[in-house]
């Protein structure tokens, strides 16, 4: 049986969104590789079959930083337009941990969000386009770091919600190693209690962060059951794989949270990536020949 047709949009879009983090990533020596190998088919799914976003006129060309937000400073706005502009019944997104940020621009580029030439700002002094994104970066509307904080922004948005009557759904992607953070399990707390049923988490559990394994630092598992244990609805998928990612958000809202665990492969699309093991959570070269063998990957994509 053939796959659908989104299906196969879906795996088109995670290897074009790999291909452009490479492609970044050898450009300024450096970068949040493994986060691209990993997440690219749950974000891909996300913004082409989960989410109900506000559609947008054309692809947006990313605004300079327009400073700190305060009373004075009137232009203040938030990457969240690159997401659309919600009515109740429309969706909001939230991206957990802001060192993804490279992927979700990835992302927006291939869907047709963000102008291409947005990625010439990356990283620049003045630009909304930051390697570590914030409220004012493209797909963002909130700092979620110090990392562990945005489930508990994405709690509170999704309450209030509720209380306005808005039927539009809270979507939030998460890393596994978030759940060592107390904050998370505080919010975790929080989202059953108030039974927001409307609030959906995606968690890559890639199984890395900074300092090597993640059951190296703090062991997680059995992460399911724990999450089950506060009240949540938990399913637990092949993060690689766009019909088992989409299929939990199609279930029929039963008054608890829905968390979906999505298994990957930090290497997932770039098997030479695997050599650097266990320290995968930044590809910085060591030499000129390694930079030269992923630039030769890269031509090959």
């Amino acid at each position: 049986m053939s796959e659908p047709t989104w299906v196969n949009e879906v795996r088109q879009i995670a290897k074009r969104v790999r291909r452009r983090v490479l492609e970044h990533t050898l450009r300024h020596n450096g970068g949040y590789m493994s986060q691209a190998c990993s997440s690219a088919e749950i974000l891909s799914t996300l913004y082409c079959k989960v989410m109900n976003l506000a559609p947008l006129d054309k692809p947006l060309r990313p605004r300079p930083f327009p400073g700190v937000p305060s009373r004075s400073n009137r232009i203040y706005r938030t990457g969240a337009e690159f997401n659309g502009r919600p009515l109740a019944h429309q969706d909001r997104f939230f991206l957990s941990p802001a060192h993804y940020a490279l992927v979700l621009y990835a992302i927006l580029i291939e869907t047709g969000r963000m102008d291409p030439t947005g990625l010439e700002d990356f990283n620049r002094d003045g630009s909304s386009v930051e390697m570590i994104g914030a409220e004012h970066s493209p797909g963002m509307e909130v700092t979620s770091g110090s990392l562990g904080q945005c489930l508990s922004q994405a709690a509170g948005i999704a309450l209030a919600r509720r209380i306005n009557g808005d039927q539009g759904k809270v979507w939030v992607f998460m890393s596994d190693g978030e759940f060592q953070i107390g904050q998370t399990w505080e919010a975790i707390a929080a989202v059953a209690f108030h039974r927001l049923d409307r609030l959906a988490v995606y968690v890559d559990v890639n199984r890395q962060q900074c300092d090597g394994l993640v059951a190296n630092v703090m062991q997680l598992e059995p992460l399911h059951q724990r999450l089950e244990s506060f009240g949540w609805r938990v399913v637990r998928v092949d993060g690689h794989d766009p019909g088992a990612l989409a299929a939990p958000a199609a279930q029929a809202a039963d008054g608890r949270p829905l968390a979906v665990l999505c298994d990957t492969d930090p290497c997932h699309g770039l098997q030479l990536l695997r050599a650097n093991a266990p320290k995968l959570h930044y590809l910085r070269f060591k030499n000129p020949d390694e930079r030269d063998a992923f630039r030769r990957v890269l031509e090959a994509m």
